[in-house]
């Protein structure tokens, strides 16, 4: 059970099939949260509710993020089934099947496409989300997940003698994320529309045995993080004890970036 009570909130999780997604989703169900499970495939959704159980609290809305109209449908659904939404988690990944090119074999239509879908999914969600919580005049949270390479440039010497790399597409999308982030709090002053992002370190996933252990020796002990790692300060960020912290980037890394 999670120290952290959301009781009685209702939470969107867009990316909610992803392996960050699966975790955070039933963290949120473990705070006694209502959570909206949003991914693009329905099979996936179906699976995953299964999965974590608990139908009464739980809703599922396969579509696209990058759809303003189905992110309007979902908040719609969400509020009259729950009463309201009063926060999202959005950590969807949205890729072409070139993307984790190395820099010099990036194309041009490859960058703007993951670029602009990535970006852009994150745009969309935050644009009508906070347009949701404006027009309803309620408190709204909104956690995007960016990452410490949105923060820092690469430790490309982890990446040596492997075929993985930091993609440079990557880098430019998490970075933006945080200003992005910054721009809405700004323009949503006066508000209760709040919106934050968590950036983690690398999460681990089965990676090279020789990047896990470079990774780790930039890390003050734990190394790569478990999804699980990550959700303490998601949670919190969402809760009533973050009611104040608002366009902030919390980095969660084992003091990789340090």
């Amino acid at each position: 059970m999670s120290v952290i009570d959301l009781n009685g909130k209702t939470i969107f999780v867009a990316g909610a099939a992803g392996q960050l997604g699966k975790v955070l989703s039933r963290t949120l169900l473990d705070a006694d949260a209502n959570v909206i499970l949003n991914d693009v495939s329905d099979a996936s959704l179906t699976l995953l509710a299964a999965e974590l159980g608990s139908p009464d609290k739980l809703l599922t809305m396969a579509g696209s993020i990058t759809d303003a109209d189905f992110v309007q449908r979902l908040l719609k659904t969400g509020t009259e089934r729950f009463g309201k939404v009063d926060g999202a988690v959005n950590c969807a990944y949205p890729r072409n099947a070139q993307y984790g090119r190395k820099f010099f074999d990036v194309a041009f239509d490859d960058f703007t496409d993951n670029v602009g879908s990535h970006l852009g999914a994150y745009f969309v969600c935050m644009q009508q989300c906070a347009k949701y919580a404006v027009e309803r005049g309620e408190h709204f949270s909104l956690v995007s997940m960016s990452s410490i390479y949105g923060v820092m440039a690469p430790r490309f010497e982890v990446y040596d003698g492997t075929a993985m790399t930091m993609p440079v597409e990557y880098a430019a999308i998490k970075s933006a994320l945080q200003h992005l982030t910054s721009y809405v709090t700004k323009y949503t002053s006066g508000s209760l529309f709040r919106a934050n992002c968590v950036s983690p370190g690398g999460i681990f996933a089965h990676q090279d045995e020789r990047f896990v252990e470079r990774y780790g020796s930039f890390s003050r002990k734990k190394g790569m993080l478990d999804s699980e790692d990550v959700t303490g300060a998601v949670l919190f960020l969402l809760s009533d004890a973050a009611q104040y912290i608002c366009g902030q980037n919390i980095v969660v890394d084992d003091g990789f970036s340090r």
